[in-house]
C-alpha cells in the first residue's frame, strides 16, 4: 500500500496508517518517550544526563529533550531518574554530581551501597545547623503521614524499621539522636541487625570526636531538644 493511501502520518515515528483511529492509539517508543517527558523520573534523568555529558564529556551547552529521547543510554538514566526519585538523596543535585565524576558505570549508579557511602560521607561533614533542621523536617513529615501526631513524638513512636531507613538514609542526623534523652532510648531498642545497619551513620568513634571538638554545637542541639521536648 502506498502512503498516498496511509494518509494519517504519525509525528514521531513518520509510520502511516489508513485510519485515524489507529493513528490516535498508536505507540511508537518516540512518541511513548515524548509524552513522559513531565515525569519526574525523565526530568531527573535528563539532569544527569546533561550533568555527565558536562561533567565528563565537557559538553558546554544542554542537550536537548529531542537530543536525550533519541540516547542509546534514555532508559539506564531513567532508571536512574527513578532511584533518585525514591530515595530521595540528600542534596539531590550533589548526588548527581557525586555519581557522574565516581567513574562509576552508569549501571551501577542505583546500586544502595553508593547512595550509603555518599550520605555517611556528607553526614560527617555538614554543619549542625544543616542536620537538626532536616531531622526536624523528617519527623514533621512522619507525624503527618501519622494523622496529626506530634513531631516530637517521633523517637517514642516512630516504628524502628522505619527510623532505621531515616537513619540509614541520613534522614535523621546522628547530632540530633546521640544529643537527646529519647533519641538515645530509640537507639537502646534497636536489634543488632538494626544496629548493624546503622552503625556507619552513628559510628560512636567518630561522634564522640566531633562532639568533643564543637562543645557549642552540641549545646545548641541539647537547647533545641529540650525546647521541642523530645
Amino acid at each position: 500500500m502506498s502512503n498516498s493511501e496511509k494518509p494519517y502520518v504519525c509525528e514521531y515515528c513518520g509510520s502511516g496508517f489508513t485510519r485515524e483511529k489507529t493513528l490516535a492509539v498508536h505507540m511508537c517508543q518516540p512518541k511513548r518517550r515524548f509524552l513522559q517527558r513531565s515525569e519526574k523520573r525523565v526530568q531527573l534523568g535528563l539532569i544527569a544526563f546533561n550533568k555527565f555529558y558536562k561533567l565528563s564529556a565537557g559538553s558546554k551547552r544542554d542537550k536537548t529533550h529531542d537530543e536525550f529521547d533519541k540516547s542509546p543510554y534514555y532508559n539506564a538514566f531513567v532508571k536512574f531518574g527513578s532511584f533518585v526519585s525514591n530515595v530521595k538523596p540528600l542534596y539531590p543535585e550533589k548526588y548527581i554530581d557525586h555519581v557522574v565524576t565516581s567513574g562509576v558505570k552508569l549501571d551501577h549508579w542505583c546500586r544502595e551501597e553508593m547512595y550509603e557511602q555518599y550520605a555517611i560521607n556528607l553526614i560527617k561533614k555538614e554543619g549542625v545547623e544543616t542536620a537538626l533542621e532536616r531531622s526536624v523536617m523528617t519527623m514533621m513529615e512522619w507525624a503527618d503521614e501519622q494523622e496529626q501526631a506530634p513531631w516530637n513524638h517521633y523517637f517514642k513512636y516512630v516504628s524502628l524499621n522505619r527510623a532505621v531507613w531515616h537513619i540509614r538514609d541520613g534522614k535523621i542526623s546522628p547530632w540530633l539522636i546521640l544529643n537527646c534523652a529519647s533519641g538515645k532510648e530509640m537507639l537502646s531498642k534497636l536489634n543488632d541487625e538494626q544496629l548493624e545497619i546503622v552503625y556507619p551513620m552513628i559510628n560512636p568513634e567518630h561522634w564522640a570526636v566531633r562532639f568533643k571538638r564543637q562543645t557549642s554545637d552540641v549545646q545548641l542541639v541539647k537547647d533545641v531538644a529540650k525546647e521541642s521536648q523530645l
